[in-house]
């Protein structure tokens, strides 16, 4: 363990103290347990690094390649089959539904024609494989939380023409922040005195789990990852292609920030590597300019291409030295630490690694139930397993949608609205209060549909609200 040659003295004690503590954990593996040690051992050494703001540069079209200058894909069916064939699907699944008031994985809410998140993914991988005569597996990467019911709710898969694989990502201890010791060792033997340490943990997960190699082993090259409530992540052959053809060991897909997007991770150019800067990183003089469109125009999807060979020699060198999030959290009164990493960080240690500036439609990530609104509406139609925007829309960008708490639930959204509005000319809807929608209607322009207190507001079927303002039956 080289990096504790730089720690103080006190912290090199506390860190064997923990170290000690760590072996004693018989819950998880002794991988999950160097690791961690590896991990709390960076974060003591201080080796966050700070961004040089004057060394930042504006990537060129070389490292953030243009999506519509990407070649055609081969027309040859069977040059198609042979490219699929080298991809893995892996959809980041560690998340619960909790902020939706569901309980479970996220990845089981239902979107669209009582189909799951996991579904869609299942058909639109299907169509793939049928299409082509290809065999691209499904990767699902689960945490503690959600690994006992993804392993369920596959089951339901098994007569697919699709390989579905799960593993693990790691199960670390939280940290105390009191005396730096693992929570679990205080007594808290339930799930909460455990965290998993952020997507940036895929790779060795990957690699731990035995999968890499057995994909490795089956001629696989490239892996597609993704969030799984990002409903845009669909395989893109494009994208592929252009992988293959260029040996880029890594692909970012980013997009152009609006409004919305403005705490979103960005691509830069920094001592002549690509890398993504987070807004964590940017010293409080700056971050307005981070914010902004005009210096900082592109962020990224999290949809993510990585070379499975260079995978495997980067977590074996112990390269992948991405920084370090700390979460701060309580648990019963107790504040501890969680140390967390991100995917997205550990492009600038791949060889050759490029963004590729994909359309918007490519980032339709569902996080609350203003997104399952835009989905579930007349704005889209589902295809082929893809939920495909409505050309009816003229505006580029979608409707802004905010809705209060009443909503905030999947099963309250669901029982407050009898059917989802019709959207297509809708630009913002703002709902506040008991507010109930009948079937039918139609919502154009800017909408503000505010209940007073303690008051039940229903809005009756079949109603075209355009440009309006209600608080009462007496706006209607």
């Amino acid at each position: 363990m080289a990096a504790a040659a730089t720690l103080s003295a006190p912290d090199a004690a506390k860190l064997s103290q923990l170290k000690s503590a760590v072996s004693g954990l018989g819950q998880i593996s002794e991988s999950e347990k160097n690791g961690f040690i590896n991990l709390v051992s960076r974060y003591l050494s201080g080796e966050a690094q700070h961004v040089d703001w004057s060394k930042i540069q504006t990537p060129t079209d070389e490292i953030v390649v243009p999506y519509d200058s990407l070649a055609p894909t081969p027309q040859d069916p069977a040059a198609t089959k042979s490219l699929l064939d080298k991809l893995v699907v892996l959809k980041l699944n560690g998340g619960l539904g909790t902020t939706m008031g569901c309980t479970g994985p996220k990845s089981v809410i239902e979107v669209r024609n009582g189909l799951t998140f996991l579904d869609l993914i299942v058909i639109q991988i299907e169509n793939l494989n049928t299409k082509y005569g290809c065999n691209v597996p499904l990767l699902l990467m689960n945490s503690f939380n959600t690994h006992d019911d993804t392993l369920k709710i596959v089951e339901k898969y098994a007569n697919s023409n699709i390989d579905i694989h799960t593993f693990n990502q790691s199960q670390y201890p939280r940290l105390v922040v009191e005396d730096f010791m693992p929570l679990p060792c205080k007594g808290q033997t339930g799930k909460d005195g455990w965290y998993p340490p952020g997507h940036g943990d895929v790779f060795a997960s990957l690699m731990n789990s035995g999968k890499l190699d057995a994909l490795l082993s089956q001629g696989k090259e490239y892996v597609f990852a993704a969030n799984s409530d990002n409903l845009g992540a669909i395989v893109d052959l494009k994208i592929l292609n252009h992988l293959m053809t260029n040996k880029n060991e890594y692909c970012m897909e980013v997009t152009p920030k609006t409004l919305a997007d403005v705490k979103g991770g960005t691509l830069i150019s920094y001592e002549g590597k690509v890398q993504l800067l987070e807004i964590a990183q940017v010293p409080d003089e700056h971050i307005n300019e981070f914010k902004s469109i005009e210096k900082f125009k592109i962020f990224n999807t999290n949809n993510l291409w990585v070379n499975l060979k260079a995978i495997k020699r980067l977590v074996e060198a112990q390269a992948l030295k991405m920084e370090i999030i700390p979460n701060p959290k309580e648990v019963d009164g107790i504040k501890v630490l969680q140390l967390e990493t991100a995917a997205g960080a550990a492009i600038k240690f791949f060889d050759n690694a490029i963004g590729i500036n994909v359309p918007r439609s490519r980032f339709l990530p569902v996080k609350a139930t203003s997104d399952l609104l835009l989905v579930q509406s007349d704005l889209y139609t589902l295809v082929d397993g893809f939920v495909e925007r409505n050309k009816a829309r003229t505006n580029p960008s979608n409707p802004s949608i905010e809705l209060g708490p009443e909503f905030k639930k999947v099963g309250n959204f669901l029982s407050r609205f009898k059917s989802i509005p019709s959207i297509i000319e809708l630009d913002s809807l703002k709902v506040s209060g008991d507010v109930w929608f009948g079937t039918g209607i139609t919502l154009k322009g800017k909408v503000t549909i505010a209940a007073k207190p303690g008051v039940k507001l229903e809005i009756p079927d079949g109603v075209v609200l355009e440009n309006k303002e209600i608080h009462g039956p007496e706006d209607l």
